[in-house]
């Protein structure tokens, strides 16, 4: 039995906050710095990272960016998506 995805909206400022703090959270665990994701995101600050991760004035992860983090940490979407 395969796992279904939660029912999810990703423009909602909770969800974007949960998002962003599973991003920061395996991010840590996986010693990366918000400037090292950034660069490999291809960003040259830590702006979109910083700001995503804790949903500052209303930033926030889109699917790209999702994708490519799970890329670069190594980590299957579902965990940055799920609670």
């Amino acid at each position: 039995m395969s796992k279904s995805l939660p029912n999810l909206r990703l423009n909602s400022p909770i969800t974007s906050k949960v998002i962003g703090q599973n991003v920061a959270k395996v991010r840590k665990e996986r010693k990366v710095s918000q400037l090292s994701l950034s660069l490999d995101m291809g960003y040259k600050s830590v702006s979109v990272v910083s700001f995503a991760e804790i949903s500052l004035k209303g930033a926030h992860f889109n699917i790209a960016h999702l994708l490519q983090i799970s890329t670069i940490l190594n980590v299957q979407l579902i965990e940055q998506l799920s609670n």
